[in-house]
């Protein structure tokens, strides 16, 4: 296959040389010569000598068949290497030799080909290739004849200079170690037989692209499928399922229209194939040990999919239609805002036609139609380490794209990138894409600048079936095949059902305004339901009365489904199938734990996290650390943050839990700061401390993992393997937080918001790295006031606040926190885990932190000692809000000014204060930003009953917490008298566009500025009377 692939374009130029040098080739249309055409062509034969004692041919592998092979490009110089072989067989080339064994042997000893020439030889090779490589386009893919494709010069068997006089000849294809066409078993064809298969293999209603696939043992596994000798037939029972699997596709979408005429559905009219592909899919994967399918998709054809696929029951998807009820009272029923039908989400265990069965589950999504991509493969990677499925043949993912997407969002490829990835790979996933041939309004030409709108997956190597999707047994058999190379290779396929939309981007829409052509032939086209039956018919494969007794079943049983949506009242088992067995709800009580681990158990953990083996040579740097961090271990002092991180994922790891850390640069750390992964500086060696905390630890127990420059598609995949256990830290951290705004498609459609529409909890962590200290501004902001503004706490009202009663935490949407001291990292990534619900976590994460000499603590503050520093009355847990650590008693009556900030600027706020007469100021960190601690707030309200209260902060006043704290400070304060939003005082940068500055002495003057304006001594202005 290298030699056909390199030496191709050498090989027509020998050819197209060759003919006009003997002036034999006429002109040619763009038109091919078929088996039954006549047409006159002329070419040069070239006879070879007949010798009785000519060389028997061998078989000759085709990476024998090297560029030297190709090297000529003129007749002559062909014949003058084959006269100098025929007289001494070692004077050529050895690739040349095995040629000639082929070929002039064969010919010598079978009368019927004794005319055959090399060329001739090389040019049918050729023919053959071409085919293989551009026989998709001659396919006959597309149901409505739209597409004229300009149909390659390669496909014409007169550029090669075969004539109508040579269409019954014999000929020898070879002896090669390939399959096919070229395989042992039939060396010699006439050319008309040969191009008769070719037409069709390869321009039939499947157009196969895999000849991009730089791997023989691929491509001869397809080839084996593609080049059969006769095309793929079914029998009458597998055309009688294959049947009425269509009869449940089209007549779904013919009731919904019958019964919601003005209802928006995004039917799947025009493509109804794509379920009896889909469904024989499945059965074909559960034969091969599939288990599980985790599928995505947007809105076109979901609710046919719903209903047939993966068999949501069809009198809930019609009461939907119908406006619905929310679900009975239930104690600690939560039903959130809910969704429009065409976007949620379920689950099902499904039977398949050989007796098996397998579960389905459909992941919502929004209308952002590609968002899904990579929660799919994630959630998909996690079923697989939580079933042992190591060899990822027990749980695969499907996509169902649509053709503008699939060519036009970025995300598509993002996820695509992934499926090599050590730590990503789920084992291959199956694309579907319902080429609907338009873009709502946009026509391909406007919409994408390739060819096929699935020509983005060929960077991956993955093979492409573009099938019609008029003919079902065509989309059948591309399913099927797609399903057995994916347990086969282990990698990605797509299937591109070439399809149309008949009633245009939804029901209500007009799509002739826009594409008058097209739907001027839709109107007339008849469905793939009724061309299916005229089929059998025709054929007697099925008689009229199976066909209607199909028919009968089908509308009788969604007639007596309708009947039964009008009583139907959802149940907790509907709306919460995804729920995970004892975890709460929103509205039920979660009871609170402590987060503090036993001293022996953090020692142990401690020092197996900060010892390295022996004989591992790390950098020397690298080796200091170790040393510094088991020397933290030991006396139970100054523990950083690096350590506070590894000593919570290692203490949950003894816990049993499963704990992920994935990222740009996560291994080692944006900021140098994490080394979870050490490097042997002779051998290159790896190993990772948290790997070994205990014994015969699972070697993906702890996964971290380095991962693509990819914002979207990563937060996404995190976001999809959070959600399918409840037991795992699953991390993700930006490079910077000012980069996770490429990613904002997942926070806002489903982190922020997806419990609230779609009844899924996560814990997901997001590590964004914030904060302001000269380094531009794209370096300083992870835009902490959009996380804050997509909080869903109301800020006018104190909700129960009383720890045995407070359930603020479960009713909030996801927290926010922006913590000082590595030992509240710990207890908040330990909160995570323990307690009843889930819930996403924003982390505003340090830099300058990290190493910063009073940014350290104590071991006893991570432990559940009573009377250490971390316990409390309540024990040992994370705290939203840090007093000031000042001692100071219940009543301060003698403070002036109260400072509330979070982050960083505490550090600098108490510095400045040390080193000046500030004593009369207190300041409070405010660690968890949302939901608002009021009770905590209060506290110290009431403990500085004379104090002026300011926020301070370091982003410019329109970013940064002020606009979020701001009313819910003023709300605390009013309940106890202390004044209105009109008494809270503003420290920090001026409104501002850009997040910061580019100029590092303006930084440090601004931030000079707002640190001695929180501590100085006149009284300041309010921001709003300013």
């Amino acid at each position: 296959m290298t030699w056909f692939r390199a030496g191709s374009s050498i090989a027509k130029l020998a050819i197209k040389r060759t003919i006009s040098q003997t002036g034999t080739y006429t002109t040619r249309k763009q038109t091919l010569l078929l088996p039954s055409q006549t047409r006159q062509f002329h070419t040069t034969l070239f006879k070879s000598k007949s010798a009785q004692s000519a060389p028997v041919p061998r078989a000759v592998p085709l990476s024998r068949l090297t560029d030297s092979f190709l090297d000529g490009t003129s007749s002559v110089y062909l014949e003058e290497l084959q006269r100098a072989w025929e007289n001494d067989p070692q004077s050529v080339d050895e690739s040349w030799d095995n040629f000639f064994r082929n070929f002039v042997g064969q010919a010598s000893t079978s009368p019927g080909i004794s005319g055959q020439t090399i060329q001739e030889s090389m040019r049918l090779l050729l023919l053959v290739r071409a085919y293989q490589v551009y026989g998709h386009m001659k396919a006959k893919i597309d149901p409505l004849g739209l597409e004229t494709r300009e149909i390659p010069d390669d496909l014409d068997p007169a550029f090669y200079g075969f004539t109508e006089s040579d269409l019954d000849r014999e000929f020898f294809l070879g002896v090669w170690r390939m399959s096919g066409f070229l395989s042992e078993n039939r060396p010699v064809q006439t050319l008309r037989s040969i191009l008769t298969r070719l037409d069709q293999a390869y321009s039939g209603p499947i157009g196969y692209e895999y000849m991009h696939i730089a791997d023989r043992e691929r491509c001869n596994w397809l080839r084996d499928r593609i080049e059969t000798p006769t095309p793929t037939q079914y029998n009458s029972e597998r055309r009688e399922v294959i049947l009425d699997r269509l009869i449940w596709s089209t007549q779904f979408e013919n009731f919904l229209a019958t019964k919601w005429t003005a209802a928006k559905r995004f039917g799947l009219e025009g493509g109804e194939t794509l379920i009896p592909g889909m469904k024989e899919m499945f059965d074909r994967s559960a034969d091969l040990g599939v288990e599980s399918i985790v599928i995505g998709m947007s809105h076109r054809g979901r609710l046919n999919v719903l209903g047939n696929v993966v068999r949501k029951p069809l009198r809930q998807i019609f009461s939907e239609f119908s406006g619905g009820t929310k679900p009975v009272d239930d104690v600690g029923l939560y039903t959130g805002t809910g969704d429009v039908k065409y976007h949620l989400g379920t689950s099902y265990d499904r039977p398949t036609r050989g007796g098996k069965r397998i579960h389905l589950s459909l992941v919502a999504n929004p209308s952002h139609l590609e968002a899904v991509d990579p929660v799919v493969i994630g959630k998909t990677r996690a079923k697989q380490y939580y079933s042992n499925d190591i060899n990822r043949t027990k749980n695969m993912g499907i996509l169902i794209h649509g053709d503008g997407s699939f060519a036009g969002q970025g995300v598509v490829y993002e996820t695509l990138h992934l499926s090599g990835l050590p730590n990503y790979t789920t084992g291959g996933t199956i694309h579907i894409v319902v080429n609907n041939q338009v873009a709502f309004t946009t026509d391909p030409q406007a919409g994408r600048s390739s060819q096929y709108c699935t020509d983005v997956a060929k960077a991956l190597n993955a093979p492409i079936f573009h099938v019609n999707g008029d003919d079902v047994e065509a989309v059948v058999h591309a399913c099927e095949l797609a399903a057995e190379w994916r347990q086969t290779f282990h990698s990605d396929v797509v299937v591109d059902i070439v399809c149309y939309r008949r009633f245009g981007h939804n029901e209500i829409d007009e799509p002739s305004f826009t594409q008058p052509k097209m739907y001027k032939i839709i109107r007339n086209h008849p469905s793939s339901l009724e061309i299916y039956q005229k089929k059998l018919l025709e054929s007697g494969q099925a008689s009229k009365e199976d066909i209607d007794r199909i028919q009968s079943k089908v509308t009788g049983i969604l007639n007596e489904e309708f009947l039964a949506s009008k009583d139907y009242v959802p149940q907790r088992r509907d709306w919460l199938s995804a729920y995970w067995l004892g975890f709460k709800s929103p509205e039920q009580l979660s009871r609170i734990r402590n987060t503090g681990v036993k001293p022996e158990i953090l020692k142990n953990v401690g020092k197996a996290i900060t010892t390295l083996p022996e004989t591992f040579k790390p950098h020397r740097a690298v080796k200091k650390i170790f040393a510094d961090r088991l020397k933290m271990i030991e006396t139970g002092e100054g523990v950083d943050w690096a350590v506070a991180e590894a000593l919570a994922f290692a203490t949950m790891l003894v816990e049993g839990n499963h704990v992920r850390l994935s990222g740009q640069d996560v291994e080692r750390g944006t900021f140098s700061h994490r080394h979870s992964v050490i490097h042997d500086q002779e051998t290159g060696e790896r190993y990772c401390p948290l790997d070994h905390v205990m014994m015969n630890q699972n070697e993906e127990m702890f996964t971290v993992s380095n991962s693509s420059l990819s914002e979207f598609g990563v937060l996404g995949f995190e976001l999809g393997y959070s959600m399918e256990n409840p037991n795992s830290l699953v991390l993700w951290e930006a490079q910077f937080g000012d980069f996770s705004n490429g990613a904002q498609v997942i926070f806002d459609q489903f982190l922020s918001s997806g419990e609230a529409k779609w009844l899924r909890q996560t814990g997901l962590v997001v590590l964004l790295p914030h904060g302001y200290d000269g380094q531009g501004p794209e370096h300083s902001s992870s835009r902490l006031e959009r996380f804050l503004q997509m909080s869903d706490d109301n800020p006018f009202v104190i909700p129960e606040m009383e720890p045995t009663l407070r359930n603020q935490i479960q009713t909030c949407n996801w927290q926010v926190v922006n913590v000082t001291t590595p030992a509240n990292y710990f207890h908040v990534l330990r909160r995570q885990l323990h307690r009843e619900f889930r819930k996403p976590l924003i982390v505003m994460a340090p830099k300058n932190l990290l190493r910063h000499k009073e940014c350290k603590s104590n071991l006893s503050e991570f432990d559940d000692v009573q009377g250490h520093p971390g316990f409390d009355k309540q024990g040992t847990r994370f705290k939203r809000l840090i007093k000031d650590q000042n001692d100071h008693a219940d009543l301060e009556e003698g403070i002036r000014r109260l400072v509330l900030c979070s982050g960083k600027v505490y550090y600098e706020l108490d510095e400045k204060r040390k080193s000046g007469e500030n004593k009369d100021v207190a300041i409070c960190r405010v660690e968890q930003l949302c939901p608002f601690p009021y009770d905590l707030i209060q506290r110290e309200l009431k403990r500085y009953p004379n104090a002026e209260i300011v926020w301070c902060q370091e982003e410019p006043m329109n970013m940064g917490p002020y606009s979020y704290i701001a009313p819910r400070l003023a709300t605390a304060m009013k309940a106890l008298d202390r004044g209105t939003i009109d008494d809270v005082k503003y420290v920090g940068r001026a409104p501002s566009a850009a997040t910061a500055t580019g100029f590092y002495t303006v930084h440090v003057r601004e931030q000079s500025e707002l640190v001695q304006n929180a501590l100085q001594s006149e009284t300041l202005a309010n921001p709003t009377l300013c």
